[in-house]
């Protein structure tokens, strides 16, 4: 893939991430840093212009379509996109109406863009249940000891953090949808561990305040994996090999487990952290986190060779104990 079809590519998963009008000056910031560490990596020269042009309007979707040619490539422009717009949940009009945009523009294979349109919705719906309508977990929470409890939480918090980093070694594209909803559940099961009984809007917004943005995450993966080569012509289900991939892994891999880990500290700790010691947390754990995946390497690898797609839905769904 050519520099000028991994910008084009890029420029309709940025257009897509502000399509809606709506992101907070904290996710602008966060996708601005992005662009910039992105910039900075082999291959990936002139994406911090490349989001300033997005966001500034230098730059139309008719301008990034006209520069993929390949079936294959407007079919995973297309996917990313998707992926993008359902990163905090349903879509909203505006987002809708880009997509159906993007999608009349592209000329895509009608078969092969409703079969990955199913798949995407079902995680999204999965997801708006991910998190479970309890009863007040304040009393069960209060009759474990809180050693046994933390060493619990660690035990979760890595399955879940190995979870996420097998997805990323799945050859469909709509794996990396699972992250995220994943992460939620992850962040409920430690509030309910310390007797707080949260919903799906604060859990959002807790992940949002330590610095881990929705639609930022996805499309940092993204851009890795784009860059890193590991997204073939044929939409995204030719992904590299192992070796390959360790970058994403170790990115899913260490957010998921530095976020729990600050979700732990927060909920033990009364929720009294501020919105500027949650960031300093999460990005003092995430560096020995990114670390942590070589070690984990083999499991990681051996739970994504056993994954399936009802799996990942009935874990989404919380049907599953990760």
């Amino acid at each position: 893939m050519s520099p000028q079809e991994q910008q084009s590519i890029l420029s309709i998963a940025l257009l897509a991430a502000f399509a809606d009008g709506n992101k907070a000056d904290a996710e602008r910031e966060s996708i601005r840093q992005i662009a910039d560490t992105l910039g900075q990596e082999p291959g990936g020269a002139g994406l911090t212009r490349l989001y300033q042009d997005v966001l500034l309007k230098r730059v139309s979707l008719n301008d990034a379509v006209s520069g993929l040619q390949d079936a294959g490539q407007r079919q995973l422009a297309y996917e990313m996109a998707v992926c993008v717009c359902d990163a905090d949940g349903r879509q909203s009009p505006a987002e809708t109406a880009f997509l159906n945009d993007l999608k009349s523009r592209l000329k895509l294979n009608a078969v092969e863009t409703a079969a990955f349109e199913r798949e995407a919705d079902a995680v999204v719906e999965a997801a708006e249940v991910a998190v479970p309508r309890a009863a007040p977990a304040a009393a069960a929470a209060a009759a474990v000891p809180a050693p046994a409890r933390d060493a619990e939480l660690d035990k979760s918090i890595l399955n879940y953090s190995l979870l996420n980093g097998a997805l990323e070694l799945l050859p469909q594209s709509w794996a990396s949808m699972a992250i995220i909803p994943l992460q939620v559940k992850m962040v409920y099961a430690i509030g309910k561990a310390h007797g707080v009984e949260l919903d799906q809007g604060h859990i959002r917004e807790f992940i949002a305040a330590a610095g881990v943005g929705l639609t930022s995450q996805y499309l940092e993966q993204f851009g890795r994996k784009l860059l890193g080569g590991l997204l073939g012509k044929a939409a995204g289900r030719t992904v590299g090999g192992i070796g390959r991939a360790a970058t994403g892994m170790a990115f899913s891999f260490a957010t998921t487990y530095a976020l729990g880990q600050v979700a732990k500290r927060y909920y033990a700790g009364g929720r009294v952290m501020s919105t500027d010691l949650l960031k300093q947390s999460f990005q003092d754990l995430l560096g020995p986190a990114k670390q942590m995946q070589a070690q984990y390497l083999p499991q990681i690898q051996q739970k994504a060779a056993t994954l399936d797609a009802g799996q990942i839905m009935n874990m989404v769904r919380g049907g599953g104990v990760v």
